[in-house]
Formats: structure tokens, C-alpha cells, sequence
């Protein structure tokens, strides 16, 4: 699995970000049972430019905690058994990896999230990249079944790496 990563925020965070970030968007895929190798950007940014993203793509007004951008759309979520024959331009020429999709997660929000829920930042990080993972598996929480489905999976994935409220 190839995990790109492009921190562009001012403010750092003093945790192991890049670490967490390839460990749970690896074992999302490997929960999901991807068959293929994969690859996933991700953008490490701040409250103002999630804002402006959210604005421009969701026409929501405020910054967001994370933002997916799927290459893939799923009939039926994780299924990748037709990837090849109705995506095939969703396969990198030169590595062969499927291009799952891009991420944006805003480094303010891990913080503020993280005191208010009461648990780590790593925590943080960690839960939402596996709730973007998801999203670009083919995911969606828009009703109460699609929500208790990927909550379930969150901490499924979550606990088994270690990441536990």
C-alpha cells in the first residue's frame, strides 16, 4: 500500500501522525478485504483550508474534521470483485495500485476533537482516518442502519491496532 502524505498545516503535531495515518489506513483495507494494492493521498491541513474545501465541494460554511474524496463508486460497499472491468483507469499505470482516493484531514480539529471526547490525539488520528478509509471503501453514515454499520467498523478497526478510548 502506498500512503502519500503532504502536511501543508503551520501547526505540528507532536505525535508519531505519519505512522498512525499508514497503520490504520492499511488495516482498513486489510478489514475490508481489499484484494488489490492500493493507494491513498492524504492532506494534513488546517481549520481555514478544510473550510474553504468544504465550502467548495459540499457547500457547507465551516471547517469539517475530515473530508474523503473517493475514486471509486461501490454498488455495494467494499466490493471490489468488479474494480478491474468498470475501473480500470482507477488503476495507476505505473505501479498497478488501485487509486482508492484522496483524504484531507484538519490537524485543528484532531486537537479540539481529541480534548473533547476526552481521549489522545493519536486516538484522534487514528479514528478519523479509518472513518475516511471507509468513505472511500464506499461507506456512508445518512441513516441510522449506514451509521451503526460504519461505527461497528471504526472500532473494530480501531481496537485492533490499539487505538482504544
Amino acid at each position: 500500500m502506498t500512503v502519500t502524505i503532504e502536511y501543508e498545516a503551520e501547526k505540528k503535531l507532536d505525535i508519531p501522525w505519519e505512522a498512525i495515518i499508514r497503520d490504520v489506513a492499511e488495516a482498513s483495507l486489510d478489514y475490508e478485504k481489499c484484494p488489490y494494492e492500493a493507494e491513498v493521498n492524504v492532506v494534513l491541513t488546517d481549520n481555514r483550508r478544510i473550510h474553504q474545501v468544504n465550502l467548495e465541494y459540499r457547500n457547507v460554511d465551516r471547517p469539517t474534521d475530515v473530508l474523503s474524496f473517493p475514486g471509486l463508486e461501490f454498488e455495494t460497499p467494499s466490493d471490489f470483485s468488479r474494480a478491474e472491468e468498470m475501473y480500470a483507469d482507477c488503476f495507476n499505470p505505473e505501479t498497478g495500485q488501485l487509486m482508492l482516493g484522496d483524504i484531507m484531514i484538519s490537524v485543528d480539529k484532531v486537537e479540539e476533537q481529541a480534548e473533547q471526547y476526552g481521549h489522545s490525539r493519536e486516538r484522534e488520528l487514528a479514528f478519523l482516518t479509518a472513518h475516511s478509509m471507509l468513505h472511500l471503501c464506499g461507506y456512508d453514515h445518512m441513516d441510522d442502519g449506514e451509521r451503526a454499520v460504519m461505527e461497528e467498523k471504526q472500532r473494530e478497526i480501531l481496537n485492533s491496532r490499539g487505538y482504544i478510548r
